[in-house]
């Protein structure tokens, strides 16, 4: 019997994606939970395993091609197993909807409410789980949340024997709903943009879709920007003792697979100021009128890749070493540079940090990463002439290793004064290592 094969829904608002690359060809055989093909999707990139035992017959993707849930990916030929044809993933709980207005008759394009809901969805700590069709709707009938299993499957997939082990040591208890979930956000309309002209009339030109990374960058960016009134704070910080106590460490850090940089250093002062002025790790409910603060601290950390812009989170950053956090750091940025960062790591940041110094960037206002209200750029630090107090109080001219920062935030959260001290308390820590240490 032929079987096609659809690219399944892997949740959380996700609907297209691109193939990176095709593991299958026409006359494998494969066995159910072999890895067919990788697709990338909204930056993160998912193995997709066989839902089926049998030989196929006609591969209809390759590396690059765009697809959208429901097309058909692969076709076997075999026995067939039900629900093979249209995979689902496990049944996300909607919120019942309000009956129809006057205007509401015939169908219209999804609302920004919906639009802004999604993408909040994306940033809470649930990503798709590789799991074949066979697999979800038997823990749709266990009554299994996919996600609160331990795979044993190749490149992380969930088995059926997993599934069925989870079930025997009892159900998960219920996972808190996401932050402001239920809070319905009324924006502002987003302006349409306007047909462009004809560029080949006045010379050549080349056309490129616009794909994967940059799409959801696209996407996410002009959000952010439409919806938060940004304020940037700009400031410098003296990092010449710290410059000295990275390189002394640096060497035993590299040894254990880290790599000690001063955005490392960055994340712990961070959060050693966003304790001391919590609105700037918070959200912001305009339908809600509350501010949500966040009791931990994930600090996103922007990585260029070859795709595109990656941001990835260092979890719990209170809570670990400098050495803990650089080779987990180093860990994240490799995955982030190869294509394998999950969606899992792409999301649940409170703040955010991006550094333009690697690549000889200096001062620069970055967007927020929304739902965020805060990010801070770093500039490539150089020699500087400063002028000090002396021993015997006389100024003078003495070289520094000036670093430049910038602090974006929402003005509607917090004021520029608060801004100036959370920059305040930044610097004072990074320009202190010593007391930086011994604080954490």
């Amino acid at each position: 019997m032929t079987v096609k094969f659809k690219l399944p829904d892997l949740g959380e608002g996700i609907h297209e994606g691109e193939i990176v690359e095709v593991f299958a060809k026409a006359g494998d055989a494969v066995t159910e939970g072999d890895p067919l093909f990788e697709v990338e999707t909204d930056k993160a990139v998912t193995a997709i395993p066989s839902p089926h035992t049998g030989m196929i017959t006609d591969v209809r993707i390759a590396a690059g091609d765009t697809v959208h849930v429901g097309d058909v990916m692969i076709v076997f030929e075999g026995e067939a197993i039900a629900e093979a044809a249209a995979p689902a993933a496990a049944p996300v709980a909607k919120k019942p909807s309000p009956g129809p207005g006057p205007d509401d008759a015939g169908e219209k394009p999804p609302s920004v409410q919906t639009a802004l809901r999604d993408t909040h969805q994306n940033y809470g700590r649930r990503g798709p789980v590789p799991a074949s069709p066979a697999t979800r709707r038997l823990a749709r009938e266990l009554g299994v949340d996919l996600h609160a299993i331990h795979p044993t499957g190749p490149q992380g997939l969930v088995t059926a024997e997993d599934v069925r082990r989870h079930a025997k040591s009892g159900p998960a208890a219920p996972e808190a709903p996401l932050e402001g979930e239920a809070a319905t956000v009324e924006l502002t309309p987003p302006v349409v943009s306007p047909d462009l002209p004809d560029f080949s009339q006045w010379g050549p030109v080349a056309v490129e879709p616009l794909r994967s990374v940059r799409k959801a960058t696209a996407r996410q960016m002009a959000l952010a920007w439409s919806q938060i009134p940004h304020v940037a704070n700009q400031g410098e910080v003296d990092v010449t003792a710290l410059e000295a106590l990275r390189k002394r460490h640096a060497p035993r850090v590299k040894d254990e697979g880290g790599r000690l940089t001063l955005t490392v250093f960055a994340a712990k002062a961070a959060v050693a100021a966003l304790k001391r002025f919590p609105h700037f790790n918070a959200s912001l409910d305009m339908a809600g009128e509350r501010i949500i603060f966040k009791n931990y601290y994930h600090v996103g950390v922007a990585v260029d890749s070859p795709r595109g812009l990656i941001v990835p989170v260092l979890r719990d950053v209170d809570r670990k070493s400098i050495r803990e956090l650089a080779v987990e750091f180093q860990a994240l940025v490799t995955r982030a540079r190869e294509g394998k960062t999950s969606l899992d790591e792409l999301q649940g940041g409170t703040f955010t940090i991006t550094n333009a110094g690697a690549v000889g960037g200096g001062h620069f206002s970055p967007i927020i990463n929304f739902p965020q209200v805060a990010i801070m750029g770093l500039g490539r630090a150089s020699l500087k002439p400063v002028v000090r107090l002396n021993a015997d109080g006389a100024p003078e001219i003495v070289p520094r290793l000036i670093m430049p920062l910038v602090l974006s935030f929402d003005h509607r959260i917090a004021d520029g004064a608060d801004a100036i001290r959370m920059m305040q308390t930044m610097v004072a820590t990074l320009e202190d290592p010593e007391a930086m240490v011994l604080n954490f």
